[in-house]
């Protein structure tokens, strides 16, 4: 049982991206991803999810034991595997709850319907978690948000979906300290030996809040390095020319 990443080649049509990556994420566990620019972080999860401008040249995923790249995106989706977005999208015209609603409808069985009240219960009670007003359950997906209000919105589909495997590309941009708090905790709610997290940031702050069992070093399409949590401290006072020596 795991999300097991070998030797994972994927291109868009000008260049090569990744380049031989391999990780294997295991139920319980939080890894984090750090960086530079450039270095293939946000491919990874494009194409984990499968984003269709990122071919998979070579290499293979498997989520517990199914091949994922054979997955359409929604089979992903279903299969438990979840993206937080660095730039979450706008859906105009689809309020949050009926978004929401609709996602979990599709992973019941044919024929079966979602409980209403038992659905608005929990989404009310994850909201006030995440410290948001229940008026943005009538407000479009993203639409208007704020970059804060964005990610607690992601965060609050993640607590809802309740996904096995959950990637956060960069939930930390754009947030002030107090929106980092409140997004961080939503997330270390959801953490259980039944669910593991990929996160991806290029800075140490958003593990002060969510603590990393591993930490890896990706340059160039590939994991150079990897550690414990004191990795990430090492990372922010001698930066990634330290990676390169290594």
């Amino acid at each position: 049982m795991s999300l097991l990443i070998q030797d994972l080649h994927a291109c868009i049509p000008d260049r090569e991206i990744l380049k031989g990556f391999s990780l294997e994420v295991k139920p319980g566990e939080v890894h984090a991803i750090m960086g530079p620019n450039g270095s293939g972080k946000s491919t990874l999860s494009k194409v984990l999810c499968g984003h269709e401008d990122y071919e998979v040249t070579s290499g293979s995923v498997t989520l517990d034991g199914e091949d994922l790249l054979a997955m359409d995106v929604d089979a992903r989706s279903r299969a438990g595997l979840f993206l937080a977005f660095q730039y979450p999208f706008e859906i105009p015209g689809v309020s949050n709850a009926n978004f929401i609603r609709a996602a979990l409808q599709a992973r019941l069985p044919k024929g079966e319907e979602l409980d209403a009240v038992g659905y608005y219960k929990k989404l009310y009670r994850r909201m006030d978690e995440l410290e948001m007003s229940r008026s943005f359950t009538a407000r479009s997906v993203n639409e208007g948000f704020s970059g804060g209000e964005k990610k607690r919105n992601e965060i609050l589909q993640l607590m809802m979906l309740e996904p096995k495997y959950s990637i956060l590309d960069e939930t930390d941009s754009g947030l002030d300290i107090d929106a980092l708090k409140v997004v961080s905790q939503g997330v270390n709610a959801m953490r259980s030996p039944e669910r593991g997290f990929l996160v991806i940031t290029h800075y140490q702050r958003l593990l002060d809040y969510i603590k990393p069992d591993i930490v890896h070093v990706m340059v160039e399409g590939r994991l150079i390095r990897s550690g414990g949590p004191e990795l990430a401290l090492e990372l922010e006072a001698k930066g990634y020319e330290l990676t390169h020596a290594a």
